[in-house]
């Protein structure tokens, strides 16, 4: 019967750790695929996780561009305030986010090539500038990537983007399973301490109620 309240009493816990994994999942900087299909769409990624994660943060995204034959980078894209716009028109109509999404705290600057060419083929420079907010201060902090993408006829997944994947999900599962252990190791604890404070609440309850007993028999003797 105890077993089986205790299940009843963590359900709700495990309810929440449930929904908190999949509303604030863990951040896991997973490489960019650097194979495009021509004539598809295409993500490049592009995930810079913050060290701390309770620290309130608002961040910029800013991608550049060179192609084989170029011989400096150009601004292709700026995500700032839920806002995406594309910088150079070579891009025009063909960029669009896939990072972050409702959140000034971006750490996934992610996005999308649509009608991919094989004018495409060349190195992006994803760039993030973030605001760390502190309680008393505040600090800046940029953080760059560099992926190089080729395209190709048709694409063929390498076991690096492969295994990239699988270590993403382990990591978010590994994650939420240390967070239920957490909730119950805590949850038997404070239950452990609970049943002690009863035990020690019901022996000086019996002590004091033997000790009046005493009392009132001297009491009885004296009359």
């Amino acid at each position: 019967m105890a077993a089986v309240q205790d299940v009843l009493l963590l359900l709700p816990l495990l309810s929440l750790a449930l929904q908190a994994s999949v509303c604030h999942g863990a951040c896991v900087e997973v490489e960019s695929d650097t194979e495009a299909a021509a004539y598809s769409f295409f993500k490049v990624g592009c995930i810079s996780c913050k060290q701390r994660g309770e620290v309130e943060a608002v961040a910029s995204v800013n991608w550049y561009f060179k192609g084989t034959e170029d011989a400096n980078f150009t601004h292709i894209y700026r995500y700032e305030n839920k806002k995406g716009e594309v910088k150079n028109e070579r891009f025009d109509l063909r960029l669009t986010w896939a990072g972050s999404n409702e959140t000034l705290d971006l750490q996934d600057g992610s996005i999308y090539i649509h009608n991919v060419t094989y004018n495409d083929t060349g190195t992006y420079h994803c760039v993030f500038n973030r605001r760390l907010i502190y309680t008393n201060y505040e600090c800046l902090n940029k953080t760059a990537k560099l992926i190089h993408v080729k395209v190709v006829p048709k694409v063929t997944r390498g076991m690096a983007s492969i295994l990239s994947e699988v270590m993403m999900y382990v990591s978010i599962i590994g994650l939420q399973v240390w967070l239920v252990v957490e909730m119950i190791y805590c949850y038997r604890k404070i239950a452990a301490a609970g049943e002690e404070a009863l035990r020690e609440s019901a022996a000086e309850y019996l002590a004091i109620a033997s000790e009046s007993k005493d009392n009132c028999a001297g009491v009885q003797e004296a009359e």
